[in-house]
């Protein structure tokens, strides 16, 4: 059986690798000038901060 502080750490790694993920596409869309999809993927990155 799987204990809590697994799933926990499980939880955060997943959430950071999310986070890290997002933090390079908005870079890239910035560089590119993708307005509309840095404001998605900066209220994506807003969500998964709360």
């Amino acid at each position: 059986m799987i204990n809590q502080k697994t799933v926990e750490n499980a939880r955060q790694a997943h959430r950071n690798a999310l986070l890290e993920t997002l933090e390079r596409r908005l870079e890239v869309a910035k560089a590119k000038g993708q307005t509309a999809l840095v404001s998605q993927l900066e209220a994506e990155r807003n969500y998964y901060l709360k």
